[in-house]
């Protein structure tokens, strides 16, 4: 006779119809008959992490570099608590994740670990939606998963422990929320807004086009190439979006705080701005001085005028990035309005060419190497079809600046909450989705330090990735904002340590790089190894990064 199936097993079922293949958990008291239900499940790979905020942030790079809805798990009480970060930096970020936490029992008079997690889910941004009777469990699961496609956020799916473990009255009879989600629809710009545009074009004489999220996300590429072609726009993209123009000549990188010398000359000269699916932010426009003689436009699904303190638009037009480029550049043609310079000519496409993101020389001390040149010899030997992870922390704006030459697709950047402590989880999140190890973590010592457990969690799930740790021997971040105002680091800087050593104490190959022109060779034998590697790179306290200089020092 066959064993009648408990909530859990349905539950599961109901999360591989979504298309859960992939589940990233730590189980405790709250969530461990789903998750064992769900391991026993075929095709679904679970992977145990060491600690919940990992777990979550697992979850998130797996969605980022899949499209999918990330999945995770936590136990209720102190398990859950730890995630309030993971949720905040995937609602900032419009992931789609999915938490199943495990709930203290209905049935008990006092339970040590209770909590009322609705208000902290929502301090987060993420939804909360609580399972509390057996016949409406179905109906939360694909709400969950309706809610966290269509509204592009994490969502915590409150199930208590004992309501886990009653008996399934029902027949399984599960329609996933696809079948409910509403057809993509692209939101077309106001003909009137498009006119009041091609107007502004047609007046320009030096436009430039920054590209953001949304941009990326609506695979606005080819349109958007083609609207700067028309317009004689030079083209950037935010934070968010770096690589969009990988390839193009007239691609000035990132804009804001993170261009080069060269890209700001740019914008200082630039009268027209047209940002399309971006939120013109404070870094991407520090706060409207990158461009202080341009018009703004703004095209978004959701445009704010006033965002970050920065001024507002000229215009705002709320449109899909890839339709409204299309619409505007059809109706330049219409109008026969073309470029009025030659701001995208042969000779500035050289220049552009020829750029450096920072020339700013720095004494370097023995046995230590300047992270910069560290991070360009990283992106010269890593092919470029490799995913590359990077977190938060100064050695960010040094990545961010000085990797060149992949697509957008194979940036993740996790830093829109300005947390550190989140690279190395997502990294393993995107590996796991990947899983022909073709993934590069640059991670910096202090943010490796807050969940270097999870070197366990690599090792034990077989899970390969190249691991490339910047270590000044403190927290960067605040080494030179200390030094800015003139305060000591001491209180910052704690040493490296040996990272390689505890990396093989964890079963990961480590190794201490303290020289350029080694990465060559290392990377032959990480290929070789065909494991999971970590490189202690060495670098000296006293380099800062080009944004830290202009933020925190006012060099212009």
């Amino acid at each position: 006779m066959a064993k009648t199936p408990q909530v859990s097993d349905v539950l599961a079922q109901a999360f591989t119809a979504e298309g859960c293949d992939t589940l990233f958990t730590l189980m405790g008291d709250a969530n461990m008959y789903w998750s064992e239900a769900m391991s026993r499940l075929p095709g679904v790979q679970v992977i145990h992490a060491r600690h919940e905020h990992c777990a979550v942030a697992m979850a998130d790079g797996y969605a980022r570099a899949t499209g999918k809805v990330g999945v995770a798990s936590t136990t209720c009480g102190p398990g859950f608590t730890q995630i309030m970060t993971a949720l905040s930096i995937a609602s900032r970020a419009a992931v789609p994740v999915v938490v199943f936490a495990g709930d203290a029992p209905l049935s008990a008079a006092y339970y040590i670990q209770q909590i009322d997690m609705a208000p902290l889910a929502l301090a987060t941004g993420a939804a909360y939606i609580p399972v509390r009777t057996v016949d409406r469990a179905l109906d939360c699961v694909r709400e969950a998963f309706h809610t966290a496609a269509l509204e592009r956020r994490p969502v915590v799916l409150s199930i208590p422990m004992d309501l886990q473990k009653q008996p399934w009255p029902h027949f399984m009879d599960y329609a996933p929320s696809a079948e409910w989600l509403p057809t993509p629809q692209r939101p077309a710009a106001d003909p009137a807004l498009v006119d009041r545009l091609c107007d502004m074009i047609a007046e320009a004489e030096r436009p430039i086009i920054i590209a953001g999220r949304g941009a990326k996300l609506s695979r606005a590429r080819d349109a958007i190439e083609a609207l700067a072609e028309a317009s004689g726009a030079l083209l950037a993209t935010s934070l968010q979006a770096k690589g969009l123009f990988t390839g193009n000549p007239f691609a000035l990188d990132i804009a804001g705080a993170y261009s080069s010398d060269f890209g700001r000359e740019r914008f200082a000269e630039s009268d027209l701005v047209i940002g399309i699916g971006v939120g013109l932010g404070t870094y991407t426009t520090e706060s409207g001085y990158l461009y202080p003689g341009a018009r703004t436009v703004q095209i978004d699904t959701a445009p704010r005028g006033l965002w970050q303190g920065l001024r507002t638009a000229d215009l705002h037009i709320r449109a899909d990035a890839l339709a409204a480029a299309e619409a505007v550049a059809n109706r330049l043609a219409q109008r026969g309005i073309g470029a009025r310079t030659a701001f995208r000519g042969a000779e500035l496409a050289a220049q552009i060419d020829a750029d450096h993101p920072d020339r700013k020389e720095f004494p370097i001390a023995p046995g230590v190497v300047d992270p910069r040149k560290a991070t360009m010899e990283l992106d010269t030997i890593v092919p470029k079809d490799w995913d590359v992870v990077i977190g938060g922390g100064h050695y960010f704006g040094i990545a961010m600046t000085h990797l060149k030459g992949r697509a957008a697709e194979k940036y993740h950047v996790v830093s829109d909450f300005g947390a550190i402590g989140n690279g190395l989880p997502a990294a393993i999140g995107v590996a796991a989705a990947r899983g022909d190890g073709k993934v590069l973590l640059i991670e910096g010592d202090g943010s490796l330090l807050m969940h270097i457990q999870e070197l366990e969690t690599i090792r034990r799930q077989g899970i390969r990735l190249l691991m490339a740790v910047i270590n000044d021997g403190g927290y960067g971040a605040e080494i030179h904002k200390f030094r800015a105002h003139g305060m000591s680091a001491e209180t910052v800087i704690h040493g490296r340590g040996d990272l390689a050593g505890v990396a093989n104490g964890f079963g990961v190959r480590g190794t201490t790089v303290n020289a350029l022109g080694r990465m060559a060779g290392l990377f032959a034998e990480h290929q070789a190894a065909n494991s999971a590697g970590l490189w202690d790179v060495h670098t000296d306290d006293t380099v800062v990064s080009r944004p830290y200089r202009r933020v925190h020092y006012g060099e212009a």
